[in-house]
């Protein structure tokens, strides 16, 4: 059963942060909040506890996994960023963008697409998960808890998603989120955040010449 930890959103409370990345880097999962949807994450390079979200979402190890990374500067530690990208990253992190670029030799293979080998990264615009990130001092996974795809599927490299609806099977409220985890996480996060369906853009900066948004989100952006 879950540890819950009720942390204030703007000054988390130092000894939960430290308790949570405890347990974080002993291969703990967690249910915590981000500037978009509630997640279920954990460390990025805890193998055992990688595999248990993918267990979690029921999805095979040929769907890449979403990462949540400090700054812009950390994103280029996980993957190859040109210039062209970085000025155009600049300006929207931190935020609701989900961005593909090549992934680095640091990004474990069981989190990647195995065809492209490409990595989802995000850098949220969140106090509470930022501090974990900062304190865990490693990405966090990042795959929707909500019955809303906050993920990248197949069908997002396959046709342009423009008109920015969730897929919503069905609604529920933040306790009745917890309540369903509250047996299949270690960790549940809640900060008294609202409790949102919105998805984060997703924009393909792997040709930086023909920047592509392949899913209109909460983030707005026009590419010329």
């Amino acid at each position: 059963m879950a540890t819950i930890h009720k942390l204030h959103p703007d000054n988390p409370q130092p000894r939960a942060i430290a308790q949570i990345v405890s347990a974080l880097r002993d291969g703990a999962v967690m249910l915590y909040p981000t500037d978009t949807v509630y997640a279920i994450g954990c460390d990025l390079m805890s193998k055992s506890a990688v595999q248990r979200v993918r267990q979690l979402k029921q999805m095979s190890n040929d769907k890449p996994l979403t990462f949540l990374c400090s700054s812009l500067s950390n994103i280029a530690e996980y993957a190859d960023v040109t210039n062209v990208n970085y000025r155009l990253m600049k300006s929207l992190v931190p935020g609701p963008f989900t961005f593909i670029l090549p992934a680095t030799k640091l990004v474990p293979k069981l989190v990647l697409n195995p065809k492209r080998k490409t990595t989802g990264i995000r850098v949220p615009n969140h106090g509470v998960s930022q501090t974990i990130i900062e304190a865990l001092g490693n990405p966090i996974i990042s795959t929707s808890a909500n019955l809303v795809e906050d993920d990248i599927n197949e069908d997002d490299f396959n046709y342009h998603s423009q008109n920015g609806k969730q897929r919503n099977v069905s609604e529920s409220s933040k306790m009745e989120l917890f309540d369903y985890f509250y047996k299949l996480v270690d960790l549940i996060i809640d900060d008294d955040s609202d409790y949102t369906y919105e998805v984060s853009t997703i924009l393909d900066l792997t040709d930086d010449l023909h920047p592509q948004i392949l899913r209109q989100g909460l983030g707005k952006v026009e590419l010329l």
